[in-house]
């Protein structure tokens, strides 16, 4: 009974171990040859997104949020959320879109 607990423990451990390397292979090799992403300046194109806003410091902050979960602001003002689909699908608990 012993042995048995312990080849199922040894099992799943194993099991666990070739998980992380194959993940850890997979990372790698998504950015063989090219850079990883690189972060944009969130500040500067929130400030652009929002600069005809009515409440500014309300727009920045929501932006900035969605920024820096995304990556990308849509260009323009208003509109354009077709350009950043991650930024357009953020919402809040009420359902509304969370990003300006």
């Amino acid at each position: 009974m012993a042995i048995s607990k312990a080849l199922i423990a040894s099992l799943l451990i194993s099991l666990l171990l070739i998980q992380l390397v194959e993940a850890d292979q997979m990372e790698t090799n998504t950015y063989k040859g090219a850079s990883p992403p690189k972060k944009i300046d969130c500040g500067g194109a929130c400030a652009a997104r929002c600069r005809l806003s009515s409440r500014q410091h309300l727009c920045k902050r929501a932006c900035g949020t969605c920024c820096a979960r995304c990556n990308c602001v849509p260009p323009g003002t208003a509109g354009n959320q077709e350009m950043c689909p991650c930024y357009a699908s953020l919402t809040t608990h009420g359902g509304r879109r969370k990003c300006p």
